[in-house]
């Protein structure tokens, strides 16, 4: 079995969120035998050896120090010993490329998509662009950038008001969680939302809102995909507090859909998984648009909410997966992928 070392928390602001989903690795780990060194970051970025005995876990402790580009961990001067890293790390300053960055650095087995990929689909107008030329259905979008809008915001809103229909979702190109997301229905609503996303990133994405069912798909390398499920929304739309602070939405696994319509997001979610470059898992999430019974991409997750009742693990626990067997699959396969670039040459 492996000694994996568990990064969660974060610098971003799912932080929280992060540190629910270690919870369930872990325990999910050490049941399978495997041997957890569990390491918080805070939000200034400072790693820390966490007590288990919290749940959620929390990022604080003695204090751990990584040095690159060994690769090395240690505390209180000694070096603890691992074989691999499951960052269990949600939005930028963790699932953007950036530690998976750092990992390459020091040649070190981690559990995930590559940097490219991670940083690829942390932006979401990139990612429905490459989607969308590659001949997939998305909703319409406008990416909007920080230095265009501070030059005349104005006729931006209006442009973006007469290229889309209301109601419009604008969000930040490279958040998650739903952080920073407004849904408008009015021009006069459209200018704060817009300066509301900018809070949280330079470049900001306006779609149009969908009629329809917000559909998941599970991928795992290969790709094979999980059994679908869908987001049911009691009322309203899928906000960061009905996902994780109220019991206003549901996810329904697997989703209600004809046995075609299942085939047919599963092979898109495939499909998406390899046009993407993606490795180990995402969460492939579509819209069903009911008016035209298609799918709609919308945008694909590297590193996916992980508590055992999150829509992933449950996915895949449907399609014939425990949750010990899905966190084992993906540190088996993080070794694999560390094999695979070792071969390379690089010089």
């Amino acid at each position: 079995m492996a000694r994996v070392l568990l990064l969660f928390g974060g610098r971003s602001s799912e932080h929280e969120v992060s540190c629910t989903s270690a919870v369930s690795v872990s325990d999910a780990l050490v049941g399978s035998g495997h041997r957890v060194i569990p390491v918080g970051i805070d939000r200034e970025g400072q790693w820390f050896l966490a007590d288990t005995a919290y749940r959620p876990f929390r990022a604080e402790g003695r204090s751990v120090a990584f040095r690159v580009p060994e690769g090395v961990l240690s505390v209180g001067g000694e070096s603890v010993e691992f074989d691999v890293i499951f960052p269990v790390l949600h939005g930028p300053m963790g699932e953007d490329g950036t530690v998976q960055g750092l990992f390459e650095m020091c040649d070190t087995p981690y559990v995930g998509c590559g940097v490219l990929a991670s940083a690829l689909c942390m932006d979401k107008d990139l990612t429905k662009g490459l989607v969308s030329q590659a001949g997939f259905a998305t909703s319409l979008w406008r990416a909007i950038q920080r230095t265009d809008w501070d030059l005349d915001s104005e006729s931006i809103v209006s442009s973006v008001a007469a290229d889309l229909r209301f109601p419009l979702f604008v969000k930040p190109s490279a958040q998650g969680s739903s952080v920073g997301i407004s849904k408008v229905t009015d021009l006069d609503t459209l200018t704060y939302a817009i300066a509301n996303a900018f809070r949280y990133d330079t470049k900001v994405v306006v779609e149009e809102g969908i009629v329809g069912r917000e559909i998941e798909v599970g991928v795992l390398d290969g790709p094979r995909a999980s059994l679908p499920g869908e987001i049911v929304i009691e009322d309203g739309w899928y906000t960061y507090q009905a996902k994780y602070e109220d019991d206003t939405s549901e996810c329904v696994v697997p989703a209600d859909l004809t046995e075609e319509e299942t085939k047919t997001v599963r092979g898109m979610a495939e499909s998406i998984f390899d046009l993407l470059g993606l490795t180990g898992l995402a969460r492939i999430d579509f819209f069903y648009d009911t008016a035209n019974e298609r799918f709609l991409f919308n945008e694909a997750n590297t590193m996916p909410g992980f508590t055992s009742i999150s829509g992933f693990p449950r996915m895949w626990i449907a399609s014939g997966l425990t949750y010990e067997e899905l966190c084992t699959n993906l540190v088996d396969a993080a070794f694999v992928h560390h094999e695979e670039r070792g071969r390379l040459e690089i010089r």
